[in-house]
């Protein structure tokens, strides 16, 4: 019997982290504990350890990967099944960091132990007054510098920090070193993989007590060295009603859009499309079913659904394809 898709929203696949904050709880209504420290929401995941759970429709209950399993190609489209089977290729997150988060590094596809490594990009939903991204080095430095800055705890004094604000975007590619800081909330865009080389964690304890592990050898070996900055995202916040290009790369592509007083027409049928929701609010309706996204939301777009239309009084969104 043939399956009938729909677009689909989500359960989020909360995770309480040792620098986590309250946003998502008090800005997006995400979980039922407005003391918890909570991290990261997972809002579209196939992995062991978070997996999206359909929230409505016909399909409720069902998981993301079950849903590939009942027809990958319809779901994420011809070209995106023939490169990545049945595995979806992409992890959105929205990341509440309360405090810092560590610094650390992800590696490539041809060094992560999975075989699938972690290029991601950032969209900084709200910040702080002052709070800070750190990306990149701020100088020139050797393995051997970096060996000795790990040992007599002066990383930091090399890493590069960028004061951010709401609608900021960054492109993080696997090997470059870099830290979320205290009093940011970002939605996040990256490769299927939770692999993470912990580089320095502040001499950090864990609510028992104890040290988190470091993986400095690992991240030695997957360090990009280079100084570079190319990593700020630049696009025309002023524009509306016509979508953006943000970030094209190999692993995903992802356009801004600005809707006030008008709609737009999800038309792709090569591959998925997720629409995330990162201020305001929009209707959609069309190829079997129909809803509202609000700030803080993400909907997936099957590829045999073309023709979702959305409509928003104003709105800001982020259209994530391949």
């Amino acid at each position: 019997m043939q399956t009938t898709f729909y677009p689909f929203t989500f359960q989020p696949v909360l995770k309480e982290k040792i620098w986590g904050g309250q946003k998502l709880h008090s800005l997006f209504q995400k979980g039922d504990n407005a003391r918890a420290k909570m991290g990261e929401s997972w809002e579209i995941a196939d992995l062991p350890e978070g997996q999206s759970i359909v929230k409505s429709g016909s399909l409720k209950g069902k998981s993301l990967h079950e849903l590939i399993e009942l027809n990958a190609e319809d779901l994420l489209g011809s070209k995106v099944y023939e490169r990545f089977g049945k595995n979806f290729p992409l992890l959105i997150k929205f990341i509440d960091a309360a405090q810092d988060l560590s610094i650390q590094v992800h590696p490539t596809d041809e060094t992560s132990p999975t075989g699938t490594g972690k290029t991601e990009m950032w969209y900084i939903m709200q910040a702080d007054p002052g709070a800070l991204l750190t990306v990149g080095f701020n100088q020139k430095i050797t393995k051997e510098e970096y060996d000795e800055r790990i040992k007599n705890l002066s990383i930091e004094e090399v890493m590069d920090t960028h004061e951010v604000q709401e609608g900021d975007s960054f492109f993080i590619n696997a090997g470059r070193i870099h830290a979320i800081g205290g009093g940011v909330l970002l939605a996040e865009i990256q490769q299927t993989s939770d692999v993470t080389y912990r580089v320095y964690d502040y001499n950090r304890k864990d609510d028992s007590g104890n040290l988190r592990d470091l993986h400095v050898e690992e991240s030695r070996e997957v360090l990009d060295f280079e100084l570079t900055q190319d990593f700020k995202l630049h696009y025309d916040r002023k524009s509306s009603n016509s979508p953006q290009l943000l970030k094209h790369h190999n692993y995903f592509k992802t356009d801004w859009l600005k809707l006030e007083n008008s709609s737009y027409e999800i038309a792709r049928t090569d591959s998925f499309t997720i629409l995330i929701a990162v201020s305001g609010g929009f209707s959609y309706e069309g190829s079997g079913g129909n809803g509202t996204l609000q700030a803080g939301q993400t909907l997936l777009i099957p590829a045999a659904n073309s023709g979702v239309k959305i409509v928003s009084d104003s709105c800001e969104l982020l259209e994530v394809y391949l």
